[in-house]
């Protein structure tokens, strides 16, 4: 069966991650594979239903109880398939496009009773969480919301984008040895488990070995692990080993300072927190003074 990342038509979507489509031809390849006389199958709702749909050979049962495999159209976080494994775990489960197995460098998938809305597709999911929440989506206040929120969401987190190596990749020649810091770089990202925003600065160090960055690189460096879906600790480590990474440098640190509207707003509702994580490498890890140093001049910055 070809690949889908080889075959299939890719389209930049305008505010959002590039998209790749399923034509007929390959769902109906992919489809082939399960489609056998003798089997009953059932399929999942909504997509996998669709697919079975389609069966020419295969029994389409509308139970799971009496199906010899159950599919679906796409193992994505792969919750659907273990939820299906614990109410029946002598059934096989499987899919038409696999994001943990082989189709695991997959973005998102239009299938093709779904090419023509594609765009709406993102639209969609807002204003079913909208409807969660009890609003009325008809009124005149929310007629743009779930566009706005989708330009909104991909606007903050355009640093999947970019790359750190390309960040750091122009260097000057310099025979400057002593620690550079840059303090104050101003963020905003969003935290992973709620999608919720949580802001603040950071602080950046590091021993040259006789070539410098400029400044406002290690800025956009900052910003381009702020701009993904986040937890902070991991953010600072993340800006630490690329730095580390492609400067090459003696040493470094990275100090994040933020406050986390997932505990402001939510929770705990604790509004005056901040939370405060470092990492440090190499010649700041290793050597106590340089270490004292950095953490002077975050202080003072």
């Amino acid at each position: 069966m070809d690949s889908l990342r080889s075959v299939a038509q890719t389209a930049s979507h305008p505010v959002g991650p590039p998209k790749t489509f399923l034509t007929w031809a390959q769902f109906r390849e992919r489809l082939a594979v399960f489609d056998n006389p003798g089997r009953s199958i059932y399929g999942v709702p909504r997509g996998g239903m669709i697919a079975a749909g389609f069966l020419r050979n295969a029994e389409n049962v509308t139970t799971p109880d009496k199906a010899d495999l159950i599919l679906d159209d796409i193992i994505d976080s792969g919750r659907t398939r273990c939820r299906y494994a614990a109410q029946y775990p002598t059934t096989p489960f499987a899919a038409l496009v696999d994001k943990i197995g082989a189709d695991k460098e997959l973005g998102w998938v239009v299938f093709p009773w779904e090419a023509q809305q594609a765009e709406d597709s993102p639209h969609d999911a807002v204003e079913r969480l909208l409807q969660f929440i009890g609003e009325d989506i008809r009124r005149p206040g929310l007629a743009d919301t779930p566009q706005r929120v989708c330009k909104a969401l991909a606007e903050m987190t355009t640093g999947y984008k970019d790359d750190p190596a390309a960040i750091l990749s122009r260097t000057f020649p310099d025979a400057a040895d002593e620690m550079v810091v840059l303090s104050g770089v101003q963020f905003f990202s969003l935290c992973e488990h709620h999608l919720l925003p949580f802001e603040g600065t950071a602080t950046v160090g590091y021993v040259p070995t006789q070539r410098v960055v400029g400044i406002s690189k290690l800025a956009r460096l900052v910003h381009c692990y702020a701009r993904r879906l986040q937890v902070q600790e991991r953010m600072t480590r993340e800006i630490a080993d690329a730095i580390m990474q492609h400067l090459q440098p003696l040493g470094c640190g990275v100090i994040i300072r933020a406050r986390h509207l997932c505990m402001a707003c939510r929770g705990i509702r604790e509004k005056n927190t901040e939370m405060i994580t470092s990492a440090t490498l190499g010649l700041f890890r290793d050597d106590a003074k340089a270490r004292a140093e950095f953490l002077s001049l975050a202080h003072a910055g």
